[in-house]
């Protein structure tokens, strides 16, 4: 059964600045586990069909306009309906008073009252992103994750290989650095994958015959950042004389991570390769063939050549 994640109230209240109208205990506390979010209109008409407790609730304009155009009795009896389901925590947006009702009645059956500035749709959307994301599967892998003009690329490889040294000369060159050693991946959606690096180690790297370095303090803030979209794996892998590499690009390569396929690469490593430069070239070229254009196939078109690409996936689910 796969691990399921929860995120703390208490940090969501942070993320978006809600004012808190009645917390019943810490907020820390208080565990949230559901990635999506539920506007109770039909609900505080008496539609419970299919709905979803473990959500938080938000009430909006419309619903605080639906719950102002009825008596005290019936409101008091919709809400207390819905505030029974022991909901996580209800949400009012764009500054709406609360009715004396909603306080009472959370008060008594101990769920949180929040209040947020923002319109609903800007609330729910920034929301359900911050959700997805600290909720999302996760792995996490061996490796160093950088951004290279752009592209999140994820170095593999043999501990000994280069990757730490690799990633070094790439923050020097302006590259920004997201994780070294582990890299926590986070499946956002069914195409997107997330990187980052575990908070205890964020923006440290190890380079043998040095030691330990902090590249934020060393390089600034514009050598790091926090996460990164992965879209491209390379492995790294010291040179074999005995085997052939891909010379024209021909054969697509991917891996596959929490089942989202990522196009990948396998660059050999021996005396003399700059590769910090070769990685810069293969970001640049990955983003090129995202955008429809694949030079392998131009040359081969020119030269009037015809050759079928072949594809290999490559599990890291299983590592």
């Amino acid at each position: 059964m796969a691990e399921k994640f929860t995120v703390a109230l208490s940090k969501i209240i942070d993320e978006f600045k809600l004012e808190v109208i009645h917390m019943p205990c810490e907020a820390a506390e208080i565990l949230i586990d559901e990635n999506d979010v539920t506007r109770p209109g039909l609900q505080l008409m008496g539609f419970y069909e299919y709905f979803n407790p473990e959500r938080i609730q938000i009430i909006g304009k419309m619903e605080f306009a639906y719950l102002s155009t009825i008596d005290e009795k019936t409101r008091y009896e919709r809400l207390e309906k819905l505030i029974s389901q022991k909901l996580p925590a209800l949400v009012i947006t764009r500054e709406l008073p609360y009715f004396d009702e909603m306080l009472e009645l959370a008060k008594k059956y101990e769920m949180p009252l929040l209040r947020s500035k923002e319109s609903t749709s800007n609330f729910m959307s920034g929301l359900i992103a911050f959700l997805n994301l600290n909720l999302a599967p996760r792995i996490t892998r061996h490796g160093v994750l950088i951004e290279i003009y752009g592209e999140g690329v994820f170095i593999t490889g043999e501990s000994g290989v280069g990757k730490s040294e690799t990633a070094i000369e790439l923050v020097k060159r302006g590259h920004r650095l997201v994780a070294d050693d582990a890299v926590e991946i986070r499946k956002v959606s069914n195409i997107s994958l997330v990187g980052s690096s575990p908070e205890n180690i964020r923006h440290f790297l190890e380079l043998r015959g040095i030691g330990i370095i902090n590249a934020r303090r060393l390089f600034g803030m514009g050598a790091v950042k926090m996460t990164e979209k992965i879209d491209l794996v390379v492995e790294m892998e010291l040179w074999n004389p005995e085997k052939i590499y891909d010379r024209m690009g021909m054969d697509i390569q991917y891996v596959s991570l929490l089942g989202v396929k990522v196009p990948s690469l396998t660059i050999p490593v021996k005396p003399g390769r700059n590769l910090a430069v070769i990685l810069e070239v293969a970001a640049m070229n990955n983003r090129q063939k995202k955008m429809g254009y694949n030079a392998a196939m131009e040359l081969m078109n020119r030269l009037g050549m015809q050759m079928d690409t072949t594809e290999t996936v490559k599990n890291y689910d299983v590592f």
